[in-house]
């Protein structure tokens, strides 16, 4: 049972219990999913402004009482932060109600008549109404440290004049964008370099960082008055591979992510366009070099491959031992010897099914239910008679696995399937077994259990034992208590048969 506890935290000027930017959005029942999905697009990409704007951003929400509470808040990677603690949850300071009524109203961006005073600080705030679907749905405040402006050269003031762009452009809804199509995977950041770029693609200034990102590429020449476009285009070689998005990201034309590559590196690059009221004034672009992450992904997937390939020829000569196996069965005149064989023969077959399933996988893990799922209905099959119509059901769901636990598992369970089977159904026509499968993290519980005819228990040496016991039950105690720390209990079942419960601890689930 999981209990819940909810702490309310009254230090410090919070008088709200601690809630993340969801709950908040939760307590405003006037909000469709359009408008919190729209919040939520504006939260995840606004670090870029804050970045720009060299200033910490929070996210101001009405209450239904009339009051304004923090509900999300970006601190900038570009300067240290004016706000240490978080403030996620807390009521708006009194005297800034008024200020923020006032934005809530104001057409465009709303700057506040006071400086705040923290630490030492003056603080100027800076309020954009977030307005969506004609309704404004709260603020963005921008707190700007004046200490930040005594001395800017070209890099803050570009940085600066693009920041306020983005900024006012939340008030016109034109930011988050509506249309961006972002990969997300390797997403550059204001630190890792940026250019503005004209309406037609023109450089007007590009930071050190971006102009180096471009040198590795192999441009020799400068790149403020050229067009992105024809740069980009010219660094490209035939053999380069071109994304179809690399033309639009360049002149900036769309709220679009790319990469070019060329010259042996590869540069990620982000166009965001800038608007203001009447349409597209020009872009910024973010690019960041990727060329490490890249070589390291390419390992990786060699990495996989080569694991992938290792399991599928383990697979392989295990199936060539079981089928050697299979030839000695046949020439053997001895039934004990034969019999004897085709347990052992089993037992390989079983160990390369969970090899098999880790040579489809891109890790090292195994989806253990598809698995063990096709092993016990072939063990089942295997175990029967001709005559004979037995089934198996599953209940619950085992997960994912490495093969550290799904090998001596998918024994265990193998064994006590076949045993089921060979000893149960004795003598019957049909059955049916049950596989119930309770997992919580590392920890396992497994319940088999048959409508067979029942066992004969015995103590041996402390440890229960079930009719037909012998090796296959001797390789289910072995790696329940040896390889799990669990135990195997043997019981009778509720509507006769056998009741076989395992509890066990995964060692690298």
């Amino acid at each position: 049972m999981r209990i819940c506890v909810a702490v309310l935290v009254r230090v410090a000027g919070y008088d709200e219990a601690m809630a993340d930017f969801s709950q908040i959005l939760a307590t405003r029942p006037d909000f469709d999913d359009s408008d919190r999905e729209w919040l939520h697009h504006l939260v995840a990409d606004w670090q870029v402004i804050a970045d720009l704007s060299f200033a910490d951003l929070l996210l101001i929400l009405q209450k239904g009482d009339g009051s304004y509470i923090f509900a999300e808040q970006c601190r900038p990677s570009t300067v240290v932060s004016m706000r240490v603690d978080d403030v996620v949850g807390q009521q708006v300071d009194a005297w800034m109600r008024n200020e923020c009524e006032a934005a809530m109203q104001h057409d465009g961006v709303y700057r506040s008549q006071n400086l705040q005073h923290i630490d030492g600080m003056n603080i100027c705030n800076t309020y954009a109404p977030i307005r969506h679907n004609g309704k404004t749905l709260g603020l963005v405040l921008r707190e700007t440290n004046l200490e930040n402006r005594e001395s800017n050269g070209r890099y803050e003031w570009e940085s600066l004049e693009v920041g306020r762009q983005l900024f006012a452009m939340i008030t016109r809804e034109q930011f988050p964008y509506r249309d961006a199509v972002m990969n997300q995977r390797h997403n550059a950041r204001v630190s890792d370099g940026f250019m503005r770029l004209t309406v037609d693609g023109d450089v007007t200034y590009a930071s050190p960082n971006a102009i180096s990102c471009f040198r590795r590429l192999g441009m020799v020449d400068m790149m403020q008055g050229k067009n992105l476009g024809e740069v980009g285009a010219g660094l490209i070689h035939q053999n380069d591979p071109v994304p179809e998005s690399l033309p639009l990201v360049l002149l900036g034309k769309a709220p679009v992510d790319s990469e070019l590559n060329a010259n042996h590196s590869v540069v990620s690059i982000r166009s965001m366009p800038l608007m203001d009221g009447h349409g597209r004034t020009g872009a910024i672009v973010l690019c960041r070099d990727i060329t490490e992450l890249r070589r390291r992904e390419v390992e990786l997937q060699t990495k996989d491959a080569t694991i992938s390939e290792i399991h599928h020829r383990v697979k392989n000569n295990l199936q060539a031992v079981s089928a050697l196996l299979r030839l000695q069965a046949r020439k053997t005149k001895s039934q004990e010897v034969k019999k004897e064989l085709q347990e052992a023969m089993r037992r390989v077959q079983t160990i390369a099914m969970v090899h098999e399933g880790l040579s489809q996988t891109a890790d090292e893990n195994v989806d253990f239910d598809k698995v063990i799922s096709n092993l016990l209905r072939m063990s089942v099959d295997l175990a029967s008679m001709r005559d004979q119509h037995i089934t198996i059901d599953f209940v619950g769901k085992f997960g994912k696995m490495p093969a550290q636990d799904a090998t001596p598992l998918s024994l265990v369970l193998t064994e006590l399937i076949t045993n089921a089977v060979e000893h149960g159904y004795d003598g019957r026509k049909e059955g049916h077994i049950t596989v119930s499968v309770g997992r919580e993290g590392k920890c396992l519980n497994v319940v088999v259990e048959d409508d067979g005819n029942g066992m004969d228990q015995e103590e041996s040496n402390g440890m229960a034992k079930a009719s037909g016991s012998g090796l296959g039950t001797q390789i289910i105690n072995t790696f329940v208590t040896n390889d799990f720390g669990g135990n195997v209990r043997w019981e009778h079942g509720r509507d006769g048969g056998t009741r076989v419960i395992l509890d066990m601890t995964l060692r690298a689930a």
